[in-house]
């Protein structure tokens, strides 16, 4: 058989389509890339490393903070199985809109998450027992770090969790060395997970326990 016939003959890989929720994560990061963090949606790896501390009973309240397109919020929700209370915090108005299309029953807050205390206080709460966060720590300043961390620990209890994640390849980033920093001084427990390596880019979780108020 000669060149030409095995080239004709050869198969080729199927070109796979970007997924709806991939191409309007791609958009908003467009139009706002200092806020989000990534041009695609966390991988369900990560969203099963980040979700370990969801109690597996009992009616939890879980806050998810910059959910996106829901990359998380699909695994959140079935670690919770209709139990207990989850609301995601976002403030793109975009991602708002396609979580309450693609999850009818989620409370979306379209919100700052340096608001966090007051917006658990609209819906009768003080407190969440974990709070899973995709917001992109490694691109905000010192100030707006502190903030959003200081909303954090205010509306945790001793035994709740902060889970979080960063990208490996930004993990020397000054930005990423501060939050990192603060972290430490904020918590009295902090944990590094395994790196995710199916990720685009590969990513790790940073657990937080036994908060200390600012």
């Amino acid at each position: 058989m000669d060149r030409l016939a095995v080239m004709r003959t050869t198969p080729t890989a199927p070109r796979r389509e970007p997924t709806r929720d991939e191409l309007i994560f791609l958009q908003q990061w467009l139009r706002e890339p200092t806020r989000i963090g990534a041009v695609a949606p966390s991988s369900p790896r990560l969203a099963a490393a980040i979700t370990v501390a969801i109690p597996a009973d009992g009616a939890p309240v879980v806050v998810e903070l910059g959910p996106g397109t829901g990359a998380f919020t699909g695994e959140i929700q079935r670690r919770l199985g209709g139990r207990g209370r989850h609301i995601a915090v976002e403030i793109n108005p975009g991602f708002a809109r396609h979580l309450r299309s693609r999850f009818p029953t989620l409370d979306v807050a379209e919100a700052d998450a340096e608001h966090l205390p007051a917006t658990l206080a609209a819906r009768g709460l003080t407190t969440a027992d974990v709070v899973v966060s995709s917001l992109p720590w490694a691109s905000f300043g010192p100030a707006l770090q502190r903030r959003l961390t200081d909303a954090v620990t205010t509306t945790l209890s001793p035994d709740s969790v902060f889970a979080t994640f960063a990208y490996l390849h930004a993990q020397h980033l000054p930005q990423a060395r501060r939050f990192r920093t603060l972290l430490g001084e904020r918590f009295a427990e902090v944990t590094v997970g395994h790196t995710v390596w199916c990720n685009l880019p590969p990513a790790y979780v940073l657990q937080a326990r036994r908060p200390r108020r600012p």
